[in-house]
């Protein structure tokens, strides 16, 4: 029996880029054909890009990206081809066509559509009715579509075909937990119904999903034969032995570091250079503060586009220590970006006075948020000047309980850390140091991911100092809006915070809930609140990547005017 040669195209399916998503798979069609594979395989609504949302609502998009599978179609002699892509017969299906010798030859539809956490797969497709089983160089192949594989019956219904091995494209966003659940349903699936399972899933930045790519293997008896690295694009090289139901990777990349933090770098990294370059910026900027939600942001944005397309401003205020304006400066020079410093006590005197006649002193709090907004002013000043995208910094911790100001610090069009609770923040800041290593060696980001398409810093003259400041991790957090400020007199121990947030959001659990698991019932309470009356103030923030279990945004949808709690 012969043995079956697939590709799998682990890349980037830009949504909407409908030509250039056909270019890629000519493309790939092209090297899998020269390569000697049976079947090139790309991921779920490869053509249209994942999730194409309303775009799906648009004959004409529909139109355009069926006209591109029939051209597809008539170029695929010599090599049979699976691509996603939305199906129109009077109602639009996910589907995924099966093209060889010149032709359409089978179109597998979705059967199980999913309408939960960021997917809305019902408000634009009808599923289909039907596993779609084939044959390919006498093996028999179904064809499943990424939350087909989630539910057993239509592993079930192919294995009952005859199915040998099932292929599965998959458009599966990233989180935090997301392999260790895809590795042990694909596992009991294998099992379940004998059949080798080949999981492609799509890999880049969707404006608010990430997704990883970390393609999987998993032979008939449920092992898993091989993982592909996450956040990298490439083009994998399989063959399976019908016998043994067994696959065998070829020339697979090389994993580097995958330890939580490593992955979770690699995540933001992809969603912030994806989203910059998607939508045509040429660099961007941030208020960097001497911070640490601020110099973890730097840090990222020069990995994901290179230093040259940095640019950190400093825009100091009579509360801002010598300790900000020294470490924010060398963290600049460190990362060899652009460095402006904007002092805003013009901007915010000239508002307090044109204030005065209507309110007179200004309370603390409105004074405080006037230094925030005069900074936003002034950044998005910069922006609009500059044409670079301003980035915000703020944390989840912080937009969870609206520790961050309106038209403020919120100010920005992407924000990096929107997902990443203020714990991660220090666990990230420490891991890309290096835990304590010092830059030019194996621990800089490119050599312990080993992701060739990641910029890292370059090595600089002063061997002895970290991409991010070391005082700058070390040091009280603070807004400094006020004197000897710190984020712990409005705010319980980010240990604390972090904890009673994570049991309420991703673990929706109740304030009694929480307290039984040990936490002040004072801190609880008061974090709730301010949870939910944050609301507003979240609706209203920058798109940033999604990288937990529940993120804020298009997966946790919560009412503005809500009385519970």
């Amino acid at each position: 029996m012969t043995t079956l040669r697939l590709a799998l195209a682990q890349f980037d399916f830009p949504v909407g880029a409908v030509a250039a998503n056909a270019d890629r798979v000519r493309a790939l069609l092209h090297e899998a054909k020269a390569g000697g594979a049976d079947l090139l395989v790309c991921p779920e609504l490869a053509l249209s890009g994942y999730p194409s949302e309303d775009l799906l609502l648009r004959p004409s998009f529909l139109a355009a990206c069926q006209s591109e599978m029939d051209q597809l179609a008539a170029e695929s002699d010599g090599l049979a081809t699976l691509v996603g892509f939305p199906h129109s017969e009077g109602v639009a299906y996910n589907a995924a066509a099966l093209l060889r010798d010149g032709r359409i030859a089978q179109v597998a539809h979705k059967c199980v559509l999913p309408n939960y956490g960021v997917f809305d797969d019902k408000r634009w497709f009808e599923p289909g009715h039907a596993v779609t089983v084939t044959t390919l160089e006498g093996v028999r192949v179904g064809l499943l579509i990424c939350e087909d594989v989630w539910q057993p019956e239509p592993a079930a219904a192919a294995a009952r075909a005859g199915a040998e091995a099932i292929v599965v494209i998959n458009a599966s966003p990233f989180d935090t937990a997301k392999q260790a659940q895809r590795e042990t349903l694909l596992s009991s699936r294998a099992r379940e119904t004998g059949c080798a399972i080949a999981y492609l899933n799509m890999v880049g930045g969707q404006d608010e999903v990430v997704y990883d790519g970390a393609s999987i293997l998993v032979d008939g008896d449920g092992r898993i034969a091989a993982r592909a690295p996450a956040f990298v694009d490439a083009l994998l090289w399989v063959e399976f032995d019908p016998a043994s139901r067994k696959w065998a990777a070829r020339d697979w990349p090389m994993a580097g570091d995958a330890t939580p933090e490593a992955v979770l770098y690699a995540a933001l990294v992809r969603g912030v250079r994806d989203y910059v370059h998607k939508n045509g910026f040429e660099g961007v900027l941030l208020g960097l503060s001497g911070g640490i939600d601020s110099a973890l942001t730097l840090a990222i944005a020069v990995d994901a586009l290179g230093a040259d397309k940095v640019t950190a401003v400093m825009l100091p205020s009579r509360y801002t220590s010598e300790l900000s304006l020294r470490e924010a400066q060398a963290q600049a020079q460190v990362l060899g970006v652009g460095y402006l410093d904007v002092a805003i006590a013009g901007v915010v005197d000239a508002a307090a006075a044109a204030l005065a006649p209507a309110c007179g002193e200004l309370a603390d709090l409105t004074a405080q948020n006037l230094q925030a907004r005069s900074r936003g002013l002034l950044l998005m000043a910069l922006s609009n000047q500059t044409g670079k995208l301003l980035l915000t910094t703020g944390n989840k911790s912080e937009m969870a309980v609206g520790y961050a100001t309106l038209y403020g610090d919120m100010c920005g069009g992407y924000a990096p850390l929107k997902d990443v609770y203020k714990t991660q923040v220090y666990a990230l800041a420490k891991w890309r140091n290096g835990a304590g290593e010092k830059p030019g060696s194996e621990c800089t980001f490119e050599a312990r991911l080993r992701v060739d398409t990641v910029t890292s810093t370059k090595v600089h003259s002063d061997p002895s100092a970290f991409p991010i400041p070391i005082a700058v991790i070390e040091r009280p957090p603070s807004a400094e809006l006020r004197a000897d400020q710190t984020d712990q007199d409005s705010l319980p121990p980010y240990d604390v915070l972090d904890g009673i947030l994570k049991r309420c959001i991703e673990g929706a659990q109740s304030q009694a809930d929480i307290v039984a698991a040990g936490y002040a019932a004072d801190d609880v309470q008061r974090v709730v609140r301010l949870l939910y009356v944050s609301e507003f103030k979240r609706r209203q923030a920058a798109p940033g990547p999604r990288v937990s279990t529940c993120a804020f945004g298009r997966e946790r949808r919560y009412p503005i005017s809500n009385a519970w709690r």
